[in-house]
């Protein structure tokens, strides 16, 4: 891993972008983290293989630090599972179960029928 893109370039700017499309992703859907970073154009100077390598790292870093309006729980990792951030697992799961989410009995939910299609407003 190389040491120059252990974070994003501009952190304000790319968590903004990041913010700014969690917030639409809809009532009782999910998206990934590596969705999200897909709907990002590569941050300036950064190649957009180098970003292909780390942007859904940088979006959980992004997700991590999100004001109290990003509905922050309906974002999950591509195994359709909660990703732990120190105990919060559990409200993440309620939170989606009150959105109609459900988790099968491998804990995961089941992406080609919850994942929001990443149309953008």
């Amino acid at each position: 891993m190389s040491p120059q893109y252990l974070s994003q370039p501009d952190k304000m700017i790319f968590n903004n972008r990041v913010w700014d499309v969690v917030r639409q992703i809809p009532y009782g859907q999910v998206a990934t983290y590596g969705q999200i970073a897909a709907l990002l154009p590569s941050p300036e100077g950064v190649p957009d293989k180098t970003y292909k390598a780390f942007g859904a790292r940088w979006v959980g870093s992004a997700m991590a630090a999100c004001p109290e309006d990003t509905p922050w729980h309906r974002v999950i990792n591509a195994q359709g599972k909660i990703s732990l951030r120190g105990g919060g697992d559990s409200t993440q799961r309620q939170m989606l179960e009150d959105e109609g989410v459900i988790f099968n009995e491998r804990d995961r939910v089941n992406l080609k029928e919850y994942q929001w299609d990443g149309n953008l407003i």
